[in-house]
């Protein structure tokens, strides 16, 4: 146990994943009492320098003696890695934009762009060379290292990962937590009063149990008093559409309307904002022709009216798209946890330490029934000295196997065509997607999305 623990962060450069990640890093005991080296990575070089900066400024304030050093090249930062962490994007907005936008002018049903329906496939396709492409080096340079996969959409983009390569490779996303507050506020308890288990896919997710810590009480029956009787419109583009899934399919689902919409074909009359996202007038022309991406909008809970009527700096809570990420590289803030899992589970299976985690994507090994075997899952899980233990959760009730069988088939077709290249893998892929209405859609959606992306989409043809 006397090794320096090496640790790369791969996609360092960004201004949210970056400092976040170093903040988690440095922040840990049992991490930094091995000994810390720490490996920022990203092919673009020019934030580089300055979250090393920021590294090196951080671990001064909290008196760790920790080696940083900073690269644009992935194989010389990776012989001797104990572990991998990665969060990658392209142009993310404005690439973005054209995820939600294009396949709706097609006629798709799709209310986000981010994971699932046809502007998540898309999306994963960027990523997923990138992405591959680094288990593979890993292949090569460190094969023992943990990977841990931040990047979205998590579950497509570790399934190319783990069946690709054969490096052992954990998705990470705070989703869950998600899904937690809002139980709690509608159960007038805090957070951490509640022990919930949940299992399925990343931002598809359903409680399996909700108990409290302090009484061991079955909290669901309480929580379904409590939902039928708040208000309808509370929070309503947050929890709407969960709370119409929760009355339906028995289980609460995670983490919120955006993401679990992605999945289902009727569930834009539950997300009011859907479309103000990237909000533009198509007079003005398309934020990939003009080159001004729109500012994206999360929901309504970010307060549009409260965007400025004249253009002055942009209000924190929605993304400007101008400088891609939340700045988080202040040396002088207050240094506290992301919450996010990747230092816990570090601290588990490098340290020792016995941690619990809320929630981890793995290939399905029985740990959620009814499900593939291999295909990418969520679900709890024990980290320590020995490994990574996922727990084995109970059923999920047929209706929410059935939805998420479907995604299932659609990510490892997804993958089946990254990895043949082919656009008919795709189409079948986007032919079994609910927010698809029209086979004519579909292909001339594929066309359109190959032809503005073609730069940072694999090469695929029919």
């Amino acid at each position: 146990m006397n090794d320096r623990l090496k640790i790369v962060l791969v996609g360092a450069g960004s201004r949210e994943f970056g400092p976040a990640s170093i903040r988690d890093l440095l922040l840990s005991d049992p991490l930094c009492d091995r000994g810390l080296s720490l490996v920022l990575v990203d092919v673009d070089p020019s934030e580089l320098p300055r979250t090393r900066a920021y590294a090196e400024s951080v671990a001064g304030r909290l008196g760790r003696r920790v080696l940083v050093s900073a690269t644009t090249e992935l194989d010389r930062a990776l012989p001797g890695a104990h572990a991998v962490v990665m969060a990658i994007e392209l142009r993310r907005y404005f690439h973005w934009a054209q995820d939600f936008h294009v396949p709706r002018k097609f006629g798709s049903r799709q209310i986000y762009g981010e994971n699932g329906g046809p502007g998540g496939l898309f999306h994963a396709l960027r990523n997923m060379k990138p992405a591959v492409d680094v288990a593979r080096a890993m292949e090569a340079h460190c094969p023992e290292a943990w990977l841990l996969n931040y990047t979205n959409p998590l579950t497509k983009l570790c399934e190319a990962q783990s069946r690709l390569s054969s490096i052992r490779v954990v998705g990470l996303c705070h989703g869950v937590f998600d899904g937690m507050k809002q139980m709690a506020h509608l159960l007038d308890l805090p957070v951490d009063r509640l022990d919930a288990r949940a299992s399925g896919l990343n931002h598809f997710a359903w409680f399996e149990s909700v108990r409290d810590r302090e009484t061991g009480e079955d909290l669901y029956p309480r929580l379904k008093r409590r939902e039928r009787e708040a208000h309808w419109l509370h929070d309503w583009d947050e929890i709407a559409l969960s709370r119409i899934l929760f009355r339906v399919f028995d289980r609460y689902p995670s983490p919120g309307a955006n993401h679990i919409g992605e999945y289902l074909g009727w569930a834009q009359e539950f997300l009011g904002s859907s479309v103000l996202q990237f909000f533009y007038d198509p007079v003005d022309g398309a934020p990939w022709e003009t080159g001004k991406t729109p500012t994206w909008l999360y929901n309504l809970a970010d307060h549009p009216t409260d965007v400025p009527a004249f253009p002055v700096a942009p209000l924190d809570r929605l993304r400007d798209n101008a400088a891609n990420d939340a700045d988080g590289l202040d040396p002088n803030a207050d240094l506290a946890p992301s919450g996010e899992l990747a230092a816990p589970l570090l601290e588990g299976v490098l340290c020792g330490l016995d941690t619990a985690l809320e929630a981890v994507n793995v290939p399905n090994a029985g740990y959620v029934p009814g499900l593939p075997e291999g295909a990418v899952v969520e679900v709890p899980a024990r980290a320590d000295a020995s490994g990574l233990h996922p727990a084995t959760m109970a059923p999920l009730p047929e209706g929410i196997l059935g939805l998420l069988r479907t995604q299932t088939s659609i990510n490892r077709l997804l993958v089946d065509a990254f990895e043949s290249g082919s656009r008919r893998n795709l189409l079948q892929a986007l032919l079994l997607d609910p927010t698809t209405h029209s086979y004519r859609a579909a292909v001339h959606s594929i066309d359109e999305m190959f032809r503005l992306q073609k730069d940072v989409l694999p090469p695929m043809g029919w």
